[in-house]
């Protein structure tokens, strides 16, 4: 696994996770009924102490838990409306392993935080996950920090009308009397944000003709036409991605487009969720089809560590987006840079890119910034050195999490210390700096 230590705690979220032991593997055994919105669950856990452990926390909002395990036999627990304790029958020492379970069941809301509703959350028709940053444990027990690494088992059984859809491809899918239970394959490894299950009346097809990855679409039959007009080119945005960023880095890629309209579109690990709003055969919203699936590369692949570093993530998915305006005919990614440059310098000078506050994570200043930083990067070492720093940092650091000061060590292992030093008023500091053009 990628994690050896100890994640740093995540001050922006810090009454989540537990830096004292890891989860290499969640196997979930899921029931749902769509209708009561009942959710019934067995998760198991294997667990790895990184410190002397006498007892598991884990991160779980709004179920009720009627049993715990530890190593097969019944364990003692304490339960509070946040968290879970699950005491251990003797001490582990570090490094050493053992399987805990816990048997749950509830009606899963989204979790009210400071970015405002995430994780399970009812649709007209269906279900979707919005994990991102905090809303892991609205569906499952989990030891919730970005900075760990866990493979994913998943096993769901709803009614039979309804698709599932979650961040591998389908094993197999078991029809009984009115009832689907769906399997999916293993997954590479993930942070536990970026877990999904999207639920609804969908099609799913493929998109495109490529064979690796597999690439699909999930979506409401009344809606097939529109949706394939407005992904008729993902083939071509895909291959640009690649060429530019590295392989995909993952067995498969699902875009699933829901019924309803959404505010905003949502990625997790090998999917990304659009609403009704966003792809209605008018392509409106090319640019944030880009956007998600940069994120793949760049948030899903590669992760942050913690939040404070969210500009490796929404900085290269934004940036990533005038690339593909560049490269399908529409502005160049300088005009796009000296557009959004133009606008922050119209905007209050106090945001620090590299710790924005967790008010401000999601601030479009972090994205743009975040993207006027590579821009400055890439004018200044020159295209073939800029696009063979970002093929390294997809190769070297994917399936791990990262931090600012491992792009920077990279920045000057490839280009040079006067490269990575040039990013400190970027990163650093409040006031914006000048763009130089190309």
């Amino acid at each position: 696994m990628p994690q050896r230590r100890s994640a740093d705690p995540d001050r922006y979220l810090p009454h989540h996770g537990s830096g004292d032991y890891v989860v290499d593997h969640y196997a979930l055994d899921l029931r749902y009924r769509v209708e009561p919105n009942r959710l019934e669950g067995v998760a198991r856990l294997s667990v790895r102490a990184l410190a002397p452990l006498e007892e598991v926390r884990l991160d779980l909002v709004g179920l009720r838990v009627t049993r715990a395990e530890v190593g097969g036999k019944a364990a003692k627990f304490t339960r509070k409306p946040r968290s879970l304790r699950v005491r251990l029958p003797r001490p582990l020492e570090a490094g050493a392993t053992t399987t805990v379970a816990v048997t749950y069941a509830g009606n899963p809301r989204p979790a009210k935080g400071p970015w405002g509703e995430t994780g399970w959350e009812e649709l007209s028709e269906g279900v979707l996950v919005a994990g991102q940053p905090d809303g892991a444990p609205t569906w499952f027990p989990c030891n919730d920090h970005s900075g760990y690494k866990a493979t994913l088992d998943l096993t769901l059984t709803t009614d039979a009308p309804y698709t599932v859809v979650a961040n591998a491809p389908v094993a197999t899918v078991t029809r009984r009397a009115g009832t689907r239970t769906w399997v999916f394959e293993r997954t590479e490894p993930l942070s536990t944000y970026l877990a999904t299950v999207q639920i609804g009346r969908y099609d799913v097809v493929a998109l495109g003709a490529r064979e690796t990855p597999r690439v699909r679409v999930a979506r409401p039959a009344a809606q097939a036409a529109a949706v394939a007009h407005d992904l008729d080119r993902h083939d071509e945005l895909l291959e640009c991605f690649e060429e530019l960023f590295g392989p995909y880095p993952f067995g498969s890629y699902t875009v699933v487009v829901t019924s309803d309209e959404l505010e905003i579109p949502l990625e997790a690990h090998g999917t990304a969720v659009f609403g009704a709003n966003h792809l209605d055969g008018t392509r409106p919203e090319d640019r944030l089809v880009a956007h998600e699936l940069a994120h793949q590369w760049f948030g899903n692949a590669v992760t942050a560590r913690t939040l404070a570093d969210i500009w490796l993530h929404e900085g290269f998915a934004c940036y990533a987006e005038w690339l593909w305006s560049q490269r399908s005919g529409g502005p160049s990614a300088q005009a796009l840079a000296d557009e959004h440059h133009a606008r922050l310098v119209r905007a209050p000078q106090d945001l620090v890119l590299t710790d924005p506050g967790p008010e401000r994570v999601f601030d479009d200043r972090v994205y743009k910034r975040g993207a006027l930083t590579l821009h400055a990067l890439r004018t200044r070492v020159g295209d073939e050195a800029f696009f063979a720093l970002v093929r390294e940092w997809t190769r070297r650091h994917s399936g791990a999490v990262v931090t600012t000061a491992d792009f920077r060590a990279l920045v000057a292992e490839r280009c040079g210390a006067p490269a990575a030093d040039g990013l400190t008023p970027w990163l650093d500091a409040a006031p914006l700096p000048a763009i130089s053009p190309r």
